[in-house]
């Protein structure tokens, strides 16, 4: 799969199925330094290499993807897109048009009780030569604000091991705030959620 193989970028645009419900939509954000759209077929070499990187699952359970798995996990975020009109964005640099990462908001069924399967659940990942530059948290903020406008989004939730520092500061940037320590899949995590902001009405004195 990936760039080098036209015959899967054919079937990945083939017609399989027909009906509104399976129409993937065409979002495109563009904020300051980043573009954010819908990830493609095109996209795999770029999203196996990030989630090959050891440091993308330096705090999760599992280590990084082959081949098979980063194809299966893309699948899955396009799956959102075609079954629910929403999920995580390919982030790309303005500038460059290199590969950042993934940023945006799914529904992964993790089971942890309705308090949080119930919301949207924010998630972000990306690439090594694009941490720590702010690009996480310009993109996922770019990501809630579309899916707060579109859908009317109250509440958000988010996910994060309890040592991934980077990733806490990324949520309070976001507005995101703890309300309960979980283990996941073996490992500490905090559950946050994010309330809408509330638009302050102007007045006229």
């Amino acid at each position: 799969m990936g760039r080098g193989n036209p015959l899967a970028r054919r079937l990945a645009r083939a017609p399989f199925f027909v009906g509104e419900s399976m129409a993937i939509p065409a979002v495109r954000i563009e904020t300051e330094r980043l573009i954010l759209r819908v990830l493609t077929v095109d996209d795999f070499d770029d999203y196996l290499a990030m989630t090959a990187d050891p440091e993308t699952f330096r705090f999760s359970e599992r280590g990084p993807m082959g081949s098979d798995e980063a194809w299966t996990r893309l699948l899955r975020q396009v799956g959102h897109w075609a079954l629910l009109g929403f999920g995580p964005f390919a982030v790309e640099e303005k500038a460059s048009g290199r590969f950042v990462g993934e940023a945006g908001l799914g529904d992964f069924r993790r089971n942890l009780g309705p308090e949080f399967d119930g919301a949207p659940e924010a998630a972000w990942a990306l690439a090594g030569w694009a941490r720590e530059r702010g690009y996480a948290t310009e993109a996922a903020a770019a990501a809630l604000a579309w899916m707060e406008e579109r859908f009317s989004t109250q509440r958000t939730v988010c996910l994060i091991h309890s040592d991934n520092e980077l990733s806490l500061r990324v949520a309070r940037k976001l507005g995101f705030s703890a309300f309960q320590e979980r283990v996941y899949r073996g490992y500490p995590a905090l559950l946050h959620e994010r309330q809408r902001p509330i638009p302050i009405a102007s007045t006229t004195i």
